[in-house]
């Protein structure tokens, strides 16, 4: 079984790899469309801005492969600006096309209300069993962004609070999107991303629930 993560030149993809190596996990950085579809399980990391990562997206032209795997039910995790791009929409810097495997749209904290960007350590609390999740642990992550998700409550597999609550692990059939980086959280990111690495490959269909 081969993890692999989508290498579009922007974003922590290094760390990334690093991150899944100290839990025994081979990974491979990679924009190449045959070692995509190839792979068990993919890994979609991401910093910077919505639209600019949407636009480095579609210049290695994965968006098609990515979205043939995930009807395969082959387990997808987006990381930060990567969990945001798999909403229908986001809001920062004017309105742009996400890739829609997640109902719901990616908008702005208040600034008016609150320090922008959310950065350092917060909770995540579960609101219904996940295999990424060893529930009841209410586990700490490492949060840096700006903006955040809005989606159905099908979706929604943690929240956090931050002013209030926001999607900080969200899900919808064989996809995963983190608002953290697990990278940066020490134990609790190791331990969220080896349980990724143990999904199963293609995910049958009762463990691959639609939101």
């Amino acid at each position: 079984m081969t993890l692999a993560i989508v290498d579009c030149g922007i974003g922590n993809l290094r760390s990334v790899q690093k991150a899944f190596e100290a839990t025994g996990t081979a990974a491979v950085l990679t924009a190449d469309h045959g070692q995509l579809r190839e792979a068990s399980h993919l890994v979609v990391p991401g910093v910077g801005a919505f639209g600019d990562f949407m636009t480095a997206l579609g210049r290695i032209g994965v968006e098609t492969v990515l979205a043939d795997r995930i009807a395969q039910n082959t387990p997808l995790l987006g990381i930060c600006v990567g969990m945001q791009v798999l909403f229908e929409e986001g809001l920062e810097f004017g309105r742009h096309r996400g890739l829609g495997w997640i109902e719901g749209r990616v908008i702005p904290f208040d600034a008016d209300q609150l320090t922008v960007p959310h950065v350092g350590w917060n909770q995540a609390r579960s609101v219904r069993p996940d295999p990424l999740l060893d529930a009841p642990d209410e586990p700490w992550f490492y949060f840096v962004h700006s903006f955040h998700a809005e989606t159905s409550a099908d979706c929604v597999v943690a929240r956090t609070d931050y002013g209030h609550d926001f999607p900080s692990i969200v899900r919808s059939r064989s996809v995963w999107g983190v608002q953290f980086h697990p990278e940066k959280s020490q134990k609790a990111g190791l331990d969220l991303l080896a349980r990724f690495a143990a999904l199963p490959s293609p995910l049958v269909e009762q463990e691959a629930p639609s939101c």
